[in-house]
């Protein structure tokens, strides 16, 4: 069940520190990897662990790091009840924020073209976007307990980034006038 302490970002971090718990550090970059699926700002990956572990979902120690100590957090008895609680939760529909979708409605308040040319540089985000679903799956057999959901999740990414190249070919018939 939700709880009136835990956002729905509470619980994007609580599942990312999972059973084999994981730094900050870490956490930011597998939510770089899937920035597809969920987007914040790297400082609230770094604070959200620490409100996290004063609440009482999380605890932390001390680990050797590449260069310095870092501080690995682990999921706690709370933390596992609130995480399996809000699992069996039924599951809205995903919410979208799209500027792309923003600029189009909006193109016909400037001009059309330069729209088109600002859309069409997604391509090269949607490249990047690509390359960090593949880092991803390069990193599955760290992670043989998720196995099958990250197979899941790097499908509808996959396919996800195949449907904007898709909608930005259509968008660019219509607009550039081919």
């Amino acid at each position: 069940m939700a709880r009136g302490d835990l956002t729905s970002f509470s619980y994007v971090v609580l599942v990312l520190v999972g059973r084999g718990g994981a730094s900050a550090h870490d956490i930011v970059r597998m939510m770089r990897r899937g920035r597809l699926y969920w987007s914040a700002a790297d400082s609230h990956y770094y604070a959200e662990p620490k409100r996290l572990e004063r609440l009482g979902y999380l605890t932390s120690e001390t680990a050797p790091g590449r260069t310095t100590d870092r501080r690995v957090y682990r999921l706690t008895p709370a933390g596992e009840e609130a995480v399996a609680g809000w699992l069996a939760e039924p599951t809205p529909a995903p919410r979208i924020q799209n500027e792309a979708i923003v600029r189009l409605l909006g193109g016909d308040l400037g001009d059309e073209q330069a729209v088109l040319a600002s859309l069409l540089a997604m391509r090269a985000e949607l490249d990047t976007i690509e390359g960090l679903l593949a880092e991803g799956r390069a990193t599955m057999p760290e992670l043989p307990h998720r196995a099958r959901a990250l197979d899941l999740v790097h499908r509808l990414g996959e396919d996800t980034v195949e449907l904007y190249r898709s909608w930005l070919d259509d968008v660019e018939r219509e607009l550039g006038g081919g």
